[in-house]
């Protein structure tokens, strides 16, 4: 890794966050809450608040995760949570503003490059980061370098069809609101005091979650996939069912060599967005 100062943004539906990083020591960490709802100009001077406050002429450049598609160009397409975002020019409008490189990518995939270069993936060659949230995201590293495909949109797994839907719908936190009728918060709420229906929805989770780490399995034959997103905190909730399922896998040398692990990162998604300047060149 280079020895550069990176200035990180990580842009979700309700708050952008900013750090300036060098290596894996992150400081000037500062959030901001956005206005999701609002016209794409408004959420673009939000970015730009947080930016001017943050950028000082030590940055070399500037690494931007977000929750949606992004080409080549770094043009930003459909974000989620933003609907006014459907098609934003990111990359240009910020090198001419703040006169730096700017790199931008999808935010599962700076999930999976902070995992590579500062967390569970370190001394990996390959990796998938897969993001259990409110949705099912996912970024692919293959001989240590992303793989994003054409648009951004690799690695959608969530998006495979699966029974009656798709991933995304059973395999994530959406899974308790879609099946059961309740909140993920609840479930583990009710999971930690031990309530029996909690633990037995987590168990259908694990179940699930086997199942899209199988079609993951089948798709990619990886040495590591790390999980990041709010409902890792159910791990040991849902591990057992998972693995019961990952163990069904038909080549059982694969389930024997297969590691899954659980991100320990505070910031990976700031950490990968830095890294995406160093990927980019």
């Amino acid at each position: 890794m280079h020895n550069k100062t990176i200035l990180a943004i990580d842009l979700g539906g309700t708050k952008v966050s900013a750090a300036m990083v060098n290596g894996d020591k992150i400081s000037g960490l500062t959030s901001l809450r956005i206005n999701g709802s609002g016209s794409a100009d408004q959420v673009l001077e939000e970015i730009f608040s947080i930016t001017d406050d943050m950028i000082t002429g030590s940055a070399d450049a500037m690494g931007i995760g977000v929750p949606g598609l992004v080409d080549a160009e770094g043009v930003v397409y459909d974000v989620v949570n933003i609907p006014s975002w459907t098609e934003i020019p990111l990359k240009k409008i910020m090198e001419q503003r703040y006169g730096i490189p700017a790199a931008v990518n999808n935010d599962a995939n700076c999930f999976a490059l902070g995992e590579f270069y500062h967390g569970k993936g370190k001394g990996h060659n390959s990796m998938i980061g897969l993001t259990v949230g409110t949705g099912l995201g996912s970024g692919i590293i293959i001989n240590k370098k992303l793989y994003s495909g054409n648009s951004c949109g690799a690695g959608e797994f969530g998006m495979v069809g699966y029974q009656d839907k798709f991933y995304e719908y059973y395999a994530s936190g959406q899974f308790f609101n879609n099946v059961h009728g309740i909140s993920g918060e609840e479930v583990f709420e009710g999971a930690k005091a031990g309530d029996r229906q909690a633990l037995e929805m987590f168990e259908e989770l694990g179940y699930h979650l086997g199942n899209a780490i199988k079609m993951i399995m089948y798709t990619y034959d990886m040495e590591l996939i790390v999980l990041g997103g709010s409902v890792r905190h159910g791990w040991k909730y849902f591990s057992d069912s998972m693995w019961k399922q990952v163990k069904t896998f038909a080549f059982p040398r694969s389930v024997d060599a297969i590691r899954i692990e659980v991100s320990e990162l505070e910031n990976s998604g700031l950490l990968g967005a830095s890294v995406l300047y160093y990927d980019m060149i």
